[in-house]
């Protein structure tokens, strides 16, 4: 059994072997000694009592405000480390024995979770390196003996300051002892990123390069301070940066001479910099402008194609079909207005998510598809309308999927397409109208496909225009006019794509809040008795909608 002795100074905890016990401390010597500034403990208590003694120190650490260890002697620090783990105060740690450190008491050290910087005597290479990749810093207190210069200007006294330096000078010509400490220097060395040199020749540089190659160093700094004015050499240099730019990083940096400088560099350099900035200003403006341009011109000849192939098949189809069908087909949808519990406490997202599936009821009267555009079901049979709006390019076909999703990036033909198509919410009821049917579309500004021109909706030129506030949306059964109520543009919400109500005080609530955002009084009547349709795209590059609301017209 040992005893182990506790002291605090200052900021600071000295543990170490007691060897020698005073008067008082002899009358207990099989108890453990707690006084002002010392605490004694046997070994054997401390191990029978981790738990405890790491409590108690823990509170000393906080209580005089402790955050460095030192430990004298190496035989004790493992039993130390211990109870010092997890400590958030203490992150320095002195090892005062002049040993080289061990794995075991460097395997404690990390597991402390809080020590960031040890000094000790020695410590192999292998140590330090595993210390390194747990961000804890290393100072060794063991001097090198060197005999030359290079380590001498360096000041490359001990191991750790081998290891550590990010920059080094380098004094040429180079002795033999010079050079096999420069290799030993980089051979251990991991954080070099800088090397100064002076009065280099041809020869040097490539020694230096051989070194460098050799240890697979990459990112190096070397910097050329005297006034260079060999033109053999310049030119030499310039071919390794070039070189060495593309493989390892290695860059050479010059302080030219006043005469190369007046000569040839200033003026060259400020040719080059002019060319440069020149050439990439036409190539960013140059490839911005086609870039637009051929997007734009591919997505309205895409659109155009559609387009025509639509109207081509839909003037063959009405030329071999003039009969009516009555249609009964599950892949048309035939829902009729959800039953919707009367529950005053059901919130808008409640409403949001019913879908027709799940409020269905019987009908009893098939309808009659027109043909006109029934044909239309040919060539897309997710098909279940058609939306015109005056005075912009909105004059397609509309669809809808599943989901949301997959009209955003395919079109009438279900090709992949980032113009997408104009498409309804997957929970409308296009053959029994629910209250709100909502259509989406992309905003395609610059090309004005798709809702690409309904911006002109915000002009007071526009939805003043009595013409305008007509919308023609017509379904695969009925030839429907809707007059606008409401337009405006608000930030990213959903509390407009409500498709369901549970109760008309709820509708009634929906038509006063968004009439209410509307940039002009339409006055155009609306009531919970009414059907509405509802435009949504995107405004300000996604950060807001544009939103058109319109009443279906009884006449």
């Amino acid at each position: 059994m040992i005893k182990i002795l506790f002291q605090i100074k200052d900021n600071k905890l000295l543990v170490q072997i007691r060897k020698r016990l005073n008067s008082d401390q002899k009358n207990i010597i099989n108890t453990n000694v707690i006084s002002q500034n010392e605490l004694v403990f046997s070994d054997e208590y401390i191990a029978s009592n981790l738990k405890l003694m790491h409590n108690f120190i823990k509170e000393i650490t906080i209580n005089y405000n402790i955050n460095t260890l030192i430990i004298k002697e190496f035989s004790i620090a493992p039993l130390i480390l211990s109870i010092t783990s997890n400590i958030s105060n203490l992150v320095s740690l002195y090892l005062l024995e002049e040993s080289i450190l061990n794995y075991n008491i460097c395997e404690k050290i990390i597991k402390t979770n809080t020590i960031k910087f040890v000094s000790l005597y020695n410590i192999p290479t292998f140590l330090l390196e595993m210390l390194d990749r747990e961000k804890i810093t290393v100072e060794s207190r063991n001097e090198i003996l060197f005999l030359s210069n290079f380590m001498k200007e360096n000041n490359l006294n001990n191991f750790s300051s081998l290891y550590y330096a990010t920059s080094i000078y380098l004094d040429f010509p180079f002795s033999k002892e010079d050079e096999e400490d420069f290799a030993a220097f980089i051979n251990i060395n991991k954080y070099l990123k800088t090397i100064y040199i002076n009065n280099v020749n041809k020869n040097d540089i490539e020694f230096i390069l051989d070194i460098l190659h050799k240890q697979k160093l990459k990112n190096i700094k070397i910097l050329i301070e005297q006034n260079v004015n060999n033109y053999d050499l310049i030119e030499y240099l310039k071919k390794l940066n070039k070189k060495n730019a593309k493989t390892n990083g290695i860059k050479f940096m010059i302080d030219y001479s006043k005469d190369y400088l007046e000569d040839n560099l200033m003026n060259q350099i400020h040719l080059n910099t002019i060319k440069s900035c020149i050439f990439i200003a036409l190539f960013l403006v140059s490839s911005i402008v086609f870039y637009v341009f051929y997007s734009n011109y591919t997505s309205m000849q895409k659109d155009n194609i559609i387009k025509e192939d639509i109207n081509k098949f839909l003037s063959s189809y009405e030329e071999k079909n003039n009969d009516e069908i009555i249609i009964d087909d599950p892949e048309i949808p035939d829902n009729n207005t959800p039953d919707i519990e009367d529950d005053e406490n059901n919130e808008n997202s409640e409403e949001n998510n019913q879908t027709p599936e799940e409020n269905k009821t019987e009908t009893t009267k098939p309808k009659i598809m027109r043909d006109d555009i029934k044909g239309l079901l040919e060539i897309n049979e997710n098909t279940v309308g058609w939306l015109k709006v005056n005075n912009t390019n909105i004059d397609y076909p509309v669809v809808q999927a599943e989901d949301n999703d997959f009209y955003l990036n395919h079109n009438f033909k279900k090709q992949k397409d980032n113009n997408g198509w104009i498409f309804m919410d997957y929970r409308a009821d296009p053959k029994n109208l629910n209250k709100n049917m909502i259509i989406f579309g992309h905003n395609m500004y610059y090309s004005g496909v798709m809702f690409g021109t309904l911006y002109k909706a915000k002009s007071a030129n526009w939805y003043k225009n009595p013409e305008n506030q007509i919308i023609e949306f017509d379904t695969l059964y009925e030839k429907l006019k809707w007059k606008i109520f409401s337009i405006y543009v608000v930030p990213n919400t959903n509390d407009y794509l409500i498709a369901y109500f549970s109760s008309d005080e709820k509708f009634q609530e929906y038509l006063n809040m968004v009439t209410d955002r509307s940039i002009y009084t339409f006055n155009t009547p609306v009531s919970v008795e009414d059907n509405i349709i509802t435009l949504s795209t995107c405004a300000n590059n996604g950060k807001n909608r544009l939103v058109i609301h319109a009443v279906l017209l009884n006449d």
